[in-house]
């Protein structure tokens, strides 16, 4: 039996109340991601206390709701990376090397910005002093590391064989979404903000180096919660829609793969449009910041792209309901 038909057999058992007997199978399989993701769901209400009662301000919001917002993020990207690990069907050891160095990177990032919000000062592009320039490098360097376990991740699944060739490709594409939305975070820290080219110019040291506002500085006014810029673009939205790829893709190919109404075909054709059409937007959503637009006050130029982009889908979706009805006999195997 392999380790993905044994996990989903598993969850028939009724000897454990289901939590216990999936944390069970989930600490067997792997303790060290395990105990990570548990790490960081406990530490969810805490955070979300701090960001509460804790009156200090950095960039112009409480001073815990960007370690609350990294603590939920990193919850649930460990726990679909650790998934999607236990669809190996060995279970090959450098599979878990790639879960332990996900789970050490993403462990070391969440102390760092809880270490700089308890000092209240801002984690992210900070250069005030040597020691947060270093935390900052520290955290560039840890993500590197995160973005490519996710990237051999996903070249591992392009050639893993899965019972179902709709949930495998969803996956694919959702790997290799999350690494897009990774990719995003590079721009972020390399581009420095108008105010701060104007001080290199002036040959001074700015106190911060990048930022995922354009056209304004970081910390203006923005959505409840998310924070995203409602004055100026934000690399922030492409990010956060990337990232979550992961999880959006394989839950559109769980979706199609139930449809017995679609033969398998059009279910492939679907969620290849899908994956198409979502990276299609990371890139629209990418443009749109680095044109200085708030995501929620598109232009026309942006809203005619968008046109295009839902014209082309829907084309593509109807030519697959419409030319791809018969399945060949030899369709339906393993991918």
């Amino acid at each position: 039996m392999t380790t993905a038909n044994s996990f989903l057999s598993d969850t028939n058992s009724t000897s454990h109340p289901p939590l216990r007997s999936w944390l069970s199978r989930m600490w067997d399989f792997n303790w060290f991601v395990t105990s990570v993701l548990l790490l960081h769901v406990v530490a969810i209400p805490i955070y979300l206390i701090a960001a509460i009662v804790d009156p200090r301000l950095i960039t112009n919001a409480p001073a815990f709701v960007k370690p609350l917002k990294f603590v939920v993020s990193i919850a649930i990207y460990l726990g679909t990376f650790l998934w999607l690990m236990t669809l190996a069907q060995r279970r090959r050891w450098w599979v878990h090397l790639l879960g332990n160095v996900t789970a050490l990177g993403l462990l070391i990032e969440i102390v760092l910005i809880t270490g700089q919000a308890i000092r209240g000062v801002p984690s992210h592009y900070n250069q005030a002093t040597s020691f947060d320039a270093a935390v900052f490098g520290a955290m560039g360097v840890t993500i590197v590391f995160v973005s490519l376990m996710n990237l051999l991740l996903g070249i591992w699944l392009l050639f893993q064989r899965l019972p179902d060739p709709v949930i495998a490709w969803g996956l694919r594409f959702g790997v290799f979404l999350s690494f897009v939305g990774m990719i995003v975070a590079i721009i972020m820290t390399s581009t420095p903000s108008a105010a701060q080219r104007a001080q290199m110019a002036a040959d001074q040291r700015p106190a911060a180096f990048g930022a995922h506002s354009v056209g304004v500085e970081d910390g203006g006014p923005g959505l409840p919660i998310l924070g995203w810029s409602t004055v100026g673009g934000d690399l922030r939205v492409p990010h956060f829609v990337g990232l979550h790829g992961m999880q959006a893709l394989p839950l559109l190919a769980f979706a199609l793969s139930r449809r017995r109404t679609l033969n398998q075909r059009q279910r492939l054709a679907l969620v290849a449009t899908g994956g198409l059409a979502y990276f299609g937007w990371i890139v629209l959503l990418t443009w749109q910041a680095m044109r200085g637009q708030p995501v929620l006050a598109p232009d026309m130029l942006t809203l005619t792209a968008y046109a295009w982009l839902l014209g082309v889908v829907a084309l593509i979706v109807g030519m697959a309901l419409a030319l791809l009805r018969q399945t060949p006999p030899n369709m339906v195997r393993a991918q």
